[in-house]
């Protein structure tokens, strides 16, 4: 069920909270804190509640934030002030919660991988500049239940479209998984879910992901570009995106009150991906996905009224909490 909201008040109270699935409790109206529960797809099949209950730790150097992230064992590890590091993605263990503990948490130069993991939450924190041999801002690959809230992820876009890899990919029949109230700007190959038009088998099923709230800004392509899937993308504002939601292979999609600035193709099919589309506002552009069967999905949230997207959304996405 959506609860139409259109106060510009309770907008910015809204966007800048999780948004509670049906059995929940609601951070609605209050502080965001570290125990906030997940929404969208990452409340669903058992929930997403990251290391709760675990040990908690505070890192501030790339050797520190490898070692504390790495098990399965329940953790809540805090990042103080920047780590800049050029390596490979560090892998990350189960039942972990990687929480910046204000706006200088920032990763440069190596993102974070999830293989084969499950419950994991990562907020608050800042990923930028990773070159393409390093791989991908964060990656998740054959894994579950993933929350991704009030990040910033970026690189430039002073280089060639193969400088850098993606900013967030999911792939490999990952599953259950929100990204929020990210800012997500500056970069070529943006989002990737589904990774590969040979991958059908494997990811048909799979791949249910939530988008919402986010800032996407200067941006090329893939935004998301989703393959095979089931994707419900509501309330994000894109400005200056060349291309905007591209629907693929089978994907089915939910386009709800989004917001497009700048963009010529804001939705669009490839190889016959379908989207519903609800309440959006296309700017200049016009959608030309052919119409989905994707209406509704299991879970509850608060749609905002697409007029309301822009000042909800560019003043909250990204590193606006302080744990």
């Amino acid at each position: 069920m959506v609860n139409m909201k259109f106060s510009l008040a309770l907008v910015a109270c809204l966007a800048g909270q999780a948004l509670a699935s049906p059995t929940a409790t609601k951070s609605m109206g209050k502080r965001a804190t570290v125990s906030d529960a997940a929404h969208g797809y990452a409340s669903q099949n058992g929930g997403t509640n990251g290391g709760a209950g675990g040990t908690t730790t505070t890192v501030s150097s790339y050797a520190q934030f490898t070692a504390a992230v790495f098990s399965d064992d329940a953790k809540i590890v805090y990042i103080d002030g920047p780590i800049s590091q050029q390596a490979k993605q560090v892998r990350v263990g189960s039942n972990t919660s990687i929480i910046g503990k204000n706006a200088n948490a920032v990763l440069e130069g190596f993102g974070l991988l999830v293989k084969e993991k499950k419950n994991i939450i990562i907020r608050n924190l800042g990923i930028k500049n990773l070159l393409a041999a390093n791989g991908d801002a964060i990656g998740v690959q054959y894994s579950t239940n993933i929350w991704i809230d009030h990040c910033d992820v970026s690189s430039d876009r002073d280089h060639d479209k193969d400088y850098y890899d993606g900013l967030i990919d999911f792939s490999h029949a990952s599953d259950f998984i929100t990204v929020s109230n990210t800012f997500i700007h500056d970069h070529w190959k943006t989002m990737l879910f589904g990774h590969s038009d040979n991958n059908a088998e494997e990811d048909t099923g799979f791949l249910h992901v939530t988008l919402n709230n986010n800032y996407l800004r200067n941006l090329n392509s893939r935004n998301p570009s989703f393959r095979f899937g089931t994707g419900h993308l509501y309330n994000n504002y894109y400005q200056d995106v060349d291309d905007g939601i591209n629907t693929r292979l089978g994907a089915q999609l939910l386009v709800e009150g989004n917001m497009f600035e700048g963009e010529t193709k804001p939705l669009y099919a490839t190889d016959g991906g379908f989207a519903v589309a609800k309440d959006n506002d296309f700017g200049v552009g016009v959608n030309s996905a052919p119409q989905g069967t994707l209406t509704s999905v299991p879970y509850q949230y608060e749609l905002l009224a697409v007029s309301a997207v822009k000042e909800a959304v560019s003043g909250v996405a990204g590193q606006t909490l302080t744990f």
